[in-house]
């Protein structure tokens, strides 16, 4: 849902953020427009928390990167756009430190979006290109009702390139979690 009809930045978003009465708020900002996330569900918790697990399980003695649930990501050179993943891992030469209190000035390596009821699958590709644009390497999509997911890079000449994973398939880390693999079985049975 559009808020307003202007031109906001990440500084704008981060004062709208901090009054007390959007405290249960959740917002996403694309390029200067503001949109008011609604609160996911439960399914929608549970799936963020157990791939948040299933991440920081594997990075548990690698002290490969940062795992994060629902931060505001944006890129150096875009002050206009702030993304929030439901889970992102960013690889420890990358992250910040210490953790800034504010948004993460950077994208993450891996972003994971979770489809819920009141997103569209057009909307969710949207946000995995945008990702994928500002820096992001791998983009997971999980959509429940189907128990399936999808995955998005970029290919070596700048393109989107998108992959299904069915029910008893499973996610690979890629270059930003090597060796990790997600049975999709493990979070859908």
């Amino acid at each position: 849902m559009e808020i307003q009809q202007r031109v906001y930045d990440i500084d704008d978003l981060w004062q709208l953020v901090c009054q007390p009465e959007n405290a249960d708020k959740h917002f996403e900002l694309i390029n200067g427009e503001l949109y008011e996330m609604p609160a996911p569900g439960g399914e929608h918790g549970f799936l963020a928390s157990e791939i948040s697990f299933y991440i920081r399980l594997y990075d548990r003695g690698r002290e490969l990167g940062v795992t994060m649930v629902d931060a505001g990501f944006h890129s150096p050179d875009d002050r206009l756009t702030l993304m929030v993943p439901d889970v992102a891992f960013t690889r420890m030469e990358r992250a910040p430190n210490p953790i800034p209190k504010k948004f993460m000035p950077l994208m993450p390596d891996l972003a994971v979006e979770i489809v819920s009821p009141s997103n569209t699958m057009s909307q969710i590709r949207r946000k995995a290109a945008l990702y994928l644009q500002h820096g992001t390497q791998l983009v997971w999509i999980f959509i429940p009702d189907k128990k399936t997911a999808e995955v998005c890079r970029l290919d070596a000449s700048g393109k989107i390139q998108s992959e299904s994973i069915d029910a008893g398939g499973a996610l690979s880390g890629e270059d930003v979690l090597p060796d990790f693999e997600l049975e999709l079985t493990t979070l859908f049975d």
